[in-house]
């Protein structure tokens, strides 16, 4: 069985970038370790790792999600991974497009508006 550990936090700096991952470890405390610990071994380590499906679909696939469960404060950080992982503007939008139909359009206006804002900050022309 692979270290799932190295592996996720591996994944981890390949999606997120260096800064984030250093920044969220430099913060993290004995109060949070267990769960950066769990979110590195099964977000990163397994499900990120996995290779049945690419970097940039699971960016859309987890962008949309975040979207369409009304968990925004996440989706900067996961524009800001798409400039690693492949994801285009054009797929972004197409995701919360989705999200739109299948659960709410608020929902799709929110997580565009933040796109549009991640992206300027960016510096990518939209």
């Amino acid at each position: 069985m692979p270290d799932r550990f190295a592996q996720g936090m591996a994944t981890r700096r390949y999606v997120l970038g260096d800064a984030h991952v250093d920044h969220a470890e430099a913060t993290k405390s004995s109060f949070d370790t267990p769960f950066q610990t769990m979110i590195t071994e099964g977000a990163w380590g397994t499900l990120w790792s996995d290779d049945t499906i690419s970097k940039r679909e699971r960016s859309m696939l987890t962008l949309s999600l975040l979207a369409a469960t009304g968990n925004f404060e996440e989706i900067p950080m996961h524009i800001r991974a798409t400039a690693n992982t492949g994801a285009s503007p054009q797929d972004v939008l197409q995701a919360f497009m989705h999200v739109a139909i299948y659960a709410g359009v608020p929902k799709a206006n929110h997580a565009i508006k933040l796109a549009k804002q991640t992206y300027k900050e960016m510096g990518v022309e939209l």
